[in-house]
This record gives C-alpha cells, sequence and structure tokens, in this order.
C-alpha cells in the first residue's frame, strides 16, 4: 500500500500539472476567439462565461487521456532517474504488478473520461449551440458597444455614443437601414437620434427599438432626391421573438439516442465516444515501458517519441470515425481494431520490458 499510494500520487500530481497547462492552453485560445467574436457584436459579453464552461467537457475527453499518458512517462521516468525503480525491483516488484498499480488510477481517469464524452461533452455541446442559436435569433441591443459600427440584424447597422448609468438607455444613436436582397424597395434609411431604447411586447413578443428626438433620412441610389422626417418619438420594429431552431446534429444527440440508431454516422459518433475511455487503459500499457528510461537519457528520453505515438493513435481513430460514417467501413468493424493494434503494441512493449526486466 505505500507503494501504491507513493507510485499514485506521483502519476496523478504530474498528471495534473500537465492537464492544467493544456487546458490553459486550450481555454484561452477558445476565450480569446469568442472574445473576439463579441467584440464584433456577435453576443453579449453576458453570456462568454456560460459557454467556455459548456466547452469544459469536450475538451477535458481530450486533454484528459493525454496527460495520464504523459504524467506516467515523466513520473515512472523520474523513478529511473533517480534509481528508485531499481530499488523497487530489488524488493521483489515486477512489471506485472506495476501494471496493475498503473492500472487503478487509470480506472478513476477512464471513469472521468466516460463521464464526459458520453454525458457531458453531448450537454455541453448542446448548451453552446442553444445559446448562440438563442443570440442569433434576437435582435438585442446589449449586443452593442459604444463607439462601433455594429451590425444590427436585417440589414440594419448601427452605431451608439455611450449608454446611460444602468445600461438601458443608448445616447446619441444613428441607425442605417439598407434593403434586404430581393426586397421590392431599394430605399436605405438614415436614422439619428439624440437617446434610444428597447422594449418588447409582452403580449406578441415583438420588439422595437424606441428613437427620440431625431431625424430619419431616406435614399434611393442613383437619383438626387431624398426624404427627411423630424420625430420626438419614432418606433423601429425589431422583429419576432422566435422559437430556438431544432438541433438535430449527431453531436447534441444523447449516448442513449445513437446507440439507438442504425445510421453509419450515428454509429460512429457512439464507437468514438465509448472508444476514449478504452484509450486511457491502452495508453497506460503503453506508457509503463516507454517510460524506462537509462539515467544518462533523462527523463524526457522517449517522450517526443511517445507524443508520436499518441498523435499517430488519436489520427488513425479520428480517421476510422470518418470511415465508418462515409460508409467506406463497416459498423461491425467499426474503430475496434485501431484499439486492438496499439493494445497488441503495448502488451508487446510490455513482455519485451518483462523479459529485460526493470534493472
Amino acid at each position: 500500500m505505500i507503494l501504491f499510494r507513493y507510485l499514485t500520487r506521483e502519476v496523478l500530481l504530474t498528471m495534473s500539472a500537465v492537464a492544467g497547462i493544456l487546458l490553459l492552453v486550450i481555454m484561452g485560445s477558445r476565450f480569446i476567439r469568442y472574445f473576439s467574436d463579441a467584440a464584433e457584436g456577435d453576443f453579449p459579453v453576458t453570456i462568454l462565461g456560460s459557454l467556455m464552461v459548456f466547452h469544459l467537457p469536450g475538451f477535458m475527453e481530450l486533454i484528459l487521456p493525454l496527460s495520464f499518458f504523459l504524467g506516467i512517462l515523466l513520473a515512472y521516468g523520474q523513478l529511473y532517474m533517480n534509481s528508485e525503480i531499481t530499488v523497487m525491483v530489488a524488493c521483489g516488484m515486477s512489471p506485472t504488478r506495476l501494471l496493475r498499480v498503473t492500472l487503478l488510477p487509470a480506472t478513476v481517469v477512464a471513469v472521468l473520461v466516460g463521464l464526459c464524452s458520453l454525458w457531458l461533452t453531448p450537454a455541453g455541446a448542446l448548451q453552446t449551440e442553444a445559446t448562440l442559436e438563442e443570440q442569433r435569433s434576437r435582435l438585442d441591443v446589449s449586443v452593442l458597444a459604444p463607439g462601433r459600427f455594429q451590425d444590427f440584424g436585417g440589414g440594419r447597422t448601427a452605431y451608439i455614443t455611450d449608454f446611460n448609468s444602468d445600461g438601458t438607455e443608448m445616447q446619441e444613436v444613428l441607425v442605417h437601414e439598407q434593403p434586404m436582397a430581393g426586397a421590392e424597395k431599394t430605399h436605405s434609411y438614415i436614422t439619428r437620434a439624440g437617446s434610444g431604447y428597447q422594449e418588447t411586447n409582452v403580449d406578441t413578443g415583438s420588439r422595437f427599438l424606441i428613437l427620440e428626438d431625431g431625424e430619419r433620412y431616406g435614399v434611393t441610389p442613383g437619383r438626387q432626391d431624398a426624404e427627411r422626417l423630424t420625430f420626438e418619438r419614432y418606433t423601429l420594429r425589431l422583429g419576432l421573438s422566435r422559437d430556438r431552431q431544432e438541433l438535430n446534429s449527431l453531436e447534441y444527440a444523447t449516448t442513449t439516442e445513437l446507440w439507438n440508431d442504425p445510421d453509419p454516422r450515428a454509429q460512429a459518433q457512439f464507437q468514438w465516444r465509448a472508444g476514449l475511455p478504452v484509450m486511457v487503459f491502452i495508453l497506460a500499457l503503453l506508457a509503463q515501458p516507454l517510460s524506462r528510461v537509462n539515467p544518462r537519457q533523462g527523463r524526457f528520453g522517449k517522450l517526443l517519441p511517445a507524443v508520436f505515438l499518441y498523435v499517430a493513435y488519436l489520427s488513425l481513430l479520428l480517421a476510422a470515425v470518418d470511415a465508418i460514417g462515409g460508409g467506406s467501413l463497416a459498423v461491425a468493424v467499426g474503430v475496434w481494431p485501431v484499439h486492438g493494434l496499439f493494445l497488441g503494441l503495448g502488451l508487446l512493449l510490455l513482455w519485451h520490458s518483462q523479459r529485460k526486466g526493470m534493472r
């Protein structure tokens, strides 16, 4: 038990450090992309945190297997560097027994990966797309930022100078409306107002932009005359609150729905989700013999070949999933030959390590 606790602690601590770094890089990249979209007015900044949380399971289902793989390589590599494995061998520790110790934390990681891939990731992807679809269906002044020309939906472009203190009223509003493609009217309208705010009709769900103290100009390209309207209050209808579009992508389907769907694309998605927890155990089997390094090589001696091996494993899985979805690979065969290939490679490396011993 002392050895088990020691080895498990070393592997999990290293895995946590690697996972934290990878998660920080990936989440940071996605955050920058979403923040740029929010700055462009595609959706309000207030939902940015929710979008990142919804994406987290999808990141973790790929980060955890890789970080656990690297955690074993680095932790056991350090033990070889410090000759601690030599002491364990002298105490009767064999590669098979070390593998049994390694598979216990691998089970915990596989359960976490399974929760993400089978349940949390599709639920998070569905919530992400539903949130973005809701924002696309809403014409809301909350997406506007002061001092910028921004598309406002329906062929409208808006510019505002500022909001009032509580953010409910816009100051110095400029709205440009151009005719939509195929529209009979060719007029372009420019409306300027001293202030404006949004109002929603509770009964009909219609949204209106209420502009006060301004002027509205209507011009037709190619003509010299123009229309001019001065108003104290002008109501501009934005549109109706429409229902969310039905999200039928297999990416958002539950695992049970995929299991019951005979379509090859659904079965490919199911096998991808079910194969990720299996991948954790195979990577643990591969990592143990690969972690064996000569003290002169350093603990990073086999890190690069191991990473290439992981990339090859993941690439073959993705290629198999695409082949199943495209119909060029039978569903009955599926992705399991890829798992079998690397399982056989792991057993071969373990057998080779067993023959040479852990000296």
